[in-house]
């Protein structure tokens, strides 16, 4: 079963620096559970088929207009059909002060009246965004996740295999630090990943024979960063004698997270192998992926062509002799 996360309403009227008009007697423990938020049109009217209570209601300067045509009666009739199906709040934009009808409805069912100085448009944008940020699925992996040129790689591999040795090598090398031992992933959408690092370890790494270290601390705040997309997984593992690994980089593997597949390579570790290049020029060739252009089916396509060219020589050299 799929766990149901939820965002506190405190924290998106911080956030968003929403004033409050009337605060609900659950105000500091009322929370969001769900990422959409409803303008309140065909409910005005009296169409409540397919409504979702848990979302937050929006009214801007045309449900206002709208409402300002009513009588004072008529407009707490609608406040007080759509205060009692247990709305979390509704948050009324672009300054506007609250009818009194909205309010007495508000005490009447004890919910939460906010506003904002936003654009109606504007506000849903921005707040849908942070709503599907927080209540967004999430697991936890065991791993070191870095930005290298851009690119959100996150390194997997059995305990004490070098991951935050090699983090550590990025780091000077000028790339970023997102998370160390734990990564924190969500699926923002349905093809986006993004990772970071639970707030307590947060810049924290831990380097056996060393301890726990501040990256931040240690080399910068430019030596860190609080998220990033996960565009590559790189798996680490211990050099296997008689194993094959790919050479040209043909094979097109990808590793499934929340259910989103992401491109995914496995190095082999051995003494004398930098990884912390190898990583760099994984970063690049996956950025060029991206981009169109792919090195290995360049050279494929160019020894085909030097083999078809081959074999079409000695048919004519063949066909020439037999005349």
């Amino acid at each position: 079963m799929q766990s149901v996360y939820t965002v506190p309403l405190q924290r998106i009227v911080t956030d968003f620096s929403l004033e409050v008009f009337h605060r609900s007697t659950d105000f500091d423990t009322q929370t969001i559970s769900s990422a959409s938020v409803n303008r309140p049109g065909l409910t005005l009217v009296g169409f409540f088929d397919y409504f979702d209570s848990d979302r937050l209601q929006m009214m801007g300067k045309m449900e206002y207009t709208y409402l300002s045509l009513m009588s004072g009666e008529d407009r707490l009739t609608c406040f007080r059909n759509l205060m009692a199906r247990g709305i979390p709040a509704i948050i009324i934009t672009r300054s506007l002060t609250p009818f009194p009808e909205c309010i007495q409805a508000a005490k009447e069912y004890d919910r939460t009246i906010l506003c904002s100085s936003q654009v109606t448009g504007d506000l849903i944008s921005d707040l849908t965004a942070a709503l599907r940020k927080h209540l967004s699925p999430r697991i936890t992996r065991h791993g070191v996740l870095m930005e290298v040129y851009g690119e959100g790689v996150l390194l997997m591999g059995e305990s004490g295999i070098g991951k935050s040795e090699a983090a550590v090598e990025l780091i000077k090398r000028g790339h970023r630090l997102i998370a160390d031992d734990a990564v924190e992933i969500k699926r923002i959408n349905p093809t986006t990943l993004v990772g970071s690092a639970p707030e307590l370890i947060r810049y924290y790494m831990e380097m056996r024979g060393i301890g726990v270290i501040d990256v931040r601390q240690l080399f910068g705040m430019g030596a860190v960063k609080d998220s990033q997309n996960i565009d590559l997984v790189i798996n680490l593992e211990q050099w296997k004698q008689g194993r094959i690994y790919d050479r040209l980089g043909m094979e097109d593997l990808h590793t499934e997270l929340l259910d989103v597949s992401v491109p995914s390579l496995t190095i082999p570790i051995k003494p004398g192998r930098n990884l912390s290049i190898i990583i760099e020029v994984a970063a690049m060739n996956n950025r060029h992926k991206k981009m169109g252009y792919n090195a290995a089916q360049e050279f494929t396509d160019r020894l085909n062509h030097y083999f078809d060219d081959q074999i079409a020589a000695m048919e004519a050299k063949n066909g020439n002799n037999r005349h």
